[in-house]
């Protein structure tokens, strides 16, 4: 049976923002229609790395516009626009299909750049997803820890952390990193699910179902909750609660990845009994 990879065709993870709202970002960014340019989806509230007006104009550009915002960060870029355009162009050129150029970019100035630790872990934190969405999980990896040195209290910084140990199937790790996520915030349905994903790849199946059961206790609309039971349930030979909870993840969330992997593993349901 399928399960939850990190990376939708390679590019399908949003670029996250600090603050606490990376886990939204992640789990809820719609699914482009298939009509539509594939660019990637930019944090709300990227960190800030600078100050000033071409800052603030560059970063407003990128949701909508990222050509003019990777044109804008060139030109102040050549005009001696320091970090604060290499961000914007680093953030631009994920945005437009070049991941693993931006996550470079990124770790050079979460390296070398002069502001506060705290905007620096985050910066590191999105190279470790842009490196994600290059398909370079060890590199994604390691710059998540140079995020989690600069901010061990995290628990955005320690779930992405988690992300790319669970690419690169170090369970173990990634379970340790969502372990201190939850201590931190006892609530996040989306580091449940996910240390239930690990636990589940480390045959720990109670450990695994008692996290997903405390996700949908916190949110029972939670549609990667949902595939992950159903995923645990098909395993225990429910056939019918598995059917019952990706149908249910499906109408929730027509359009997102869970909704795919879930429409995917019932059409294996409903070719016979599947090996996990």
């Amino acid at each position: 049976m399928r399960t939850r990879p990190l990376i939708a065709g390679g590019l399908a993870v949003a670029l996250l923002a600090g603050g606490g709202s990376a886990a939204w970002w992640r789990w809820h960014a719609p699914a482009p229609a298939p009509d539509e340019p594939e660019t990637l989806p930019i944090p709300p509230v990227p960190p800030r790395v600078a100050q000033g007006e071409q800052y603030e104009h560059c970063l407003a550009l990128l949701p909508q516009d990222p050509e003019g915002a990777q044109g804008f960060a060139e030109t102040w870029a050549t005009a001696g626009g320091g970090a604060g355009a290499d961000h914007c162009l680093a953030l631009a050129r994920i945005a437009l299909g070049d991941p693993e150029d931006g996550a470079l970019l990124l770790e050079r100035i979460a390296g070398g750049s002069a502001a506060p630790g705290a905007a620096r872990a985050v910066v590191f934190d999105q190279a470790s997803q842009a490196w994600l969405m290059a398909g370079a999980a060890d590199r994604a990896f390691a710059a998540a820890t140079q995020a989690v040195a600069l901010a061990p209290d995290s628990p955005d910084l320690r779930i992405d952390r988690a992300l790319a140990a669970e690419a690169l199937e170090r369970w173990q790790d990634a379970a340790d990193d969502l372990g201190r996520a939850l201590d931190s915030d006892p609530k996040r349905a989306d580091a449940l699910v996910l240390r239930g994903s690990a636990y589940r790849h480390l045959d720990r199946i109670a450990a695994a179902r008692a996290d997903v059961d405390r996700a949908l206790a916190l949110d029972p609309e939670d549609a990667e909750a949902l595939l992950e039971r159903g995923i645990l349930r098909q395993r225990g030979n429910d056939r019918p609660g598995a059917r019952a909870d990706w149908e249910r993840a499906v109408a929730l969330a027509p359009d997102s990845q869970a909704a795919d992997l879930a429409q995917q593993n019932l059409a294996l349901l409903e070719a016979g009994p599947q090996r996990r």
